[in-house]
């Protein structure tokens, strides 16, 4: 098992608007999807840039995980998204391996997907995000 590929790079911003502009103009990204995420407290946009995909992450407030992330290192890159086919059973798999875990469970991501967090800990400094398709 393990990961498919590279689902996503997110990047948390203080201005969603202006960075999906800009986003736009440099790199000829298209918005995918759009949403307000409540229960990750943001409001995120997924642009397409060839093949690829960058979400756009705006705090809710300062209390959010991504709120203290820019109030400690502003805004920049957050985490690294992997595509995984079966969710459950690779948190099954990380925790099997010591990997310590953000979310024990999946939850609801953008898109409706299964999302997890993988604690930096485990990966040299970088927060992992595992994506199901909500299946598994």
């Amino acid at each position: 098992m393990g990961a498919l590929g590279i689902h996503h790079l997110g990047v948390a911003v203080d201005d969603l608007d202006r960075a999906v502009e800009t986003y736009e103009r440099l790199f000829g990204a298209a918005v995918e999807h759009r949403a307000v995420v409540p229960a990750q407290g943001v409001e995120a946009a997924s642009l397409r840039v060839g093949d690829s995909r960058v979400e756009l992450l705006l705090a809710l407030g300062p209390e959010t995980p991504v709120g203290r992330f820019v109030a400690r290192r502003g805004p920049g890159m957050h985490h690294v998204a992997f595509a995984v086919a079966d969710l459950p059973a690779e948190l099954a798999r990380l925790r099997a391996a010591g990997a310590e875990l953000i979310d024990d469970e999946p939850r609801a991501g953008l898109f409706g997907l299964q999302v997890a967090f993988v604690h930096p800990e485990a990966t040299g400094g970088v927060l992992a995000e595992l994506v199901g398709d909500g299946r598994g």
